[in-house]
C-alpha cells in the first residue's frame, strides 16, 4: 500500500522503518526541527533522521491547515496513513483524504491513558502493565475504534526510556500485522469503552519537581516517569539538583523529609514524607549526570543534609 507516514520522537521510528519494510512509503510527514540546550542548536527529530538516510521525502510543515502542505499531501495519494506520536491534532479534510483513513500506534492500552503521554503516565501511576493499541484515528482524542492490542508487563526498574524501547518495537510489530488484515480486507475493528477512559497530559517542566513530603513511591514513580524531560529536579545546597535514578528503601532510619540518613557509595538514602529513597545518579547544574559514589569523590555527602523542594 502506498502510506504516509506521521511520526515525530524515537518511540515512532520502529513504526516507520517497519511500515517502510512492507509498504511504499511515500513521504514522512513530522514535526520542525526544534533548538535544544544551551546552544539552541536546531535538532532533527528521530523519525526525519532515519527518513532521509532511508531517502524518504520529509515534510515539516508549521501549520497543518497551510494549504500548501494540504496540496502536497493529497498529491501523494496514499491508500492509507499511519500516525505514532506525531504530536498535533489533523484536521478532519486530512483524515478524510486516504481512502482506507488513518490507522494510530499508541503506547498504552486503551482507553487507558489517551493522550500524550501514556508511558510517563503509566509509571507515575505505578501501572504493573501496559501495551500498545493499534487503532482507528478520529477528530475524538485516541478514541477511534481499536483494531489490534498486545500487553506489556512495567518492570520494576523501568524508566520511560526503557518502557518506550519496548513499547516502540512491540508497536511496530503490531502495527505491521494491522496494516496486513486492513490490505487483505479482514480486519475487525472494535469501539473503545468510553466509561473506562483515563486520559493523561503533557508533562510540563514544573511537573517534575519533587515533593519530599510525599510518599516515596511517588517520587521512585516520578524520577522513572520524567527521565527523558524534564528529569526530576530539586535543591541541594542551594542548588537545582537533577535525579536520574533512584530505588525504594526499606528499613530505612527516619528522618525528616529530604534529610539524608545514610551515605555510601551506592546511594544516598533520603527519608521522604513516606518511607524513603535511595538517589544513585545525580546531575548538578553545569555537570553531566554522575553515579552518586562518582560525585562524591569530589563532593562529600553527610548524614543530616537535607534535599529540599523548590
Amino acid at each position: 500500500m502506498r502510506i504516509v507516514f506521521f511520526g515525530t520522537p524515537e518511540v515512532a521510528v520502529a513504526s516507520l522503518a517497519e511500515t517502510a519494510r512492507h509498504h511504499e512509503v511515500t513521504g514522512l510527514v513530522c514535526q520542525p526541527d526544534r533548538p535544544q540546550g544551551r546552544s539552541k542548536r536546531l535538532v532533527r527529530p528521530p523519525t526525519k533522521v532515519w527518513a532521509l538516510e532511508h531517502s524518504i521525502e520529509v515534510v515539516q510543515p508549521e501549520k497543518l491547515d497551510d494549504r500548501t502542505f494540504e496540496t502536497w499531501f493529497r498529491r501523494q495519494q496514499p491508500d492509507i496513513c499511519v500516525i505514532a506520536a506525531y504530536g498535533r491534532i489533523l484536521k478532519q479534510r486530512i483524515l478524510d483524504a486516504p481512502p482506507r483513513g488513518f490507522v494510530n500506534m499508541h503506547p498504552s492500552l486503551l482507553p487507558r491513558w489517551r493522550g500524550p503521554s501514556p508511558i510517563q503516565a503509566a509509571l507515575l501511576c505505578g501501572d504493573e502493565v501496559t501495551g500498545v493499541t493499534i487503532m482507528r484515528l478520529t477528530q475524538d482524542m485516541d478514541a477511534g475504534d481499536i483494531l489490534l492490542q498486545e500487553e506489556e508487563p512495567i518492570q520494576p526498574d523501568d524508566n520511560a526510556i526503557t518502557l518506550a524501547s519496548r513499547l516502540a518495537e512491540k508497536g511496530a510489530a503490531l502495527l505491521v500485522r494491522g496494516l496486513e488484515l486492513i490490505e487483505r480486507g479482514i480486519a475487525v475493528w472494535r469501539p473503545q469503552d468510553d466509561s473506562k477512559a483515563v486520559y493523561c497530559k503533557l508533562m510540563r517542566k514544573e511537573d517534575g519537581r519533587i515533593r519530599w513530603s510525599e510518599p516515596a513511591r511517588k517520587i521512585h514513580n516520578l524520577v522513572r516517569a520524567a527521565v527523558s524531560w524534564p528529569v526530576a529536579h530539586c535543591l541541594f545546597r542551594g542548588e537545582v539538583c537533577r535525579i536520574h535514578k533512584t530505588s525504594l528503601v526499606e528499613d530505612a532510619r527516619a528522618g525528616t523529609p529530604g534529610e539524608v540518613v545514610s551515605v555510601s557509595d551506592a546511594a544516598l538514602v533520603v527519608a521522604a514524607g513516606d518511607g524513603a529513597v535511595a538517589i544513585e545518579v545525580i546531575q548538578m547544574p553545569g555537570k553531566r549526570a554522575m553515579r552518586i559514589g562518582e560525585y562524591m569523590r569530589g563532593n562529600a555527602v553527610r548524614n543530616g543534609e537535607v534535599f529540599k523542594d523548590i
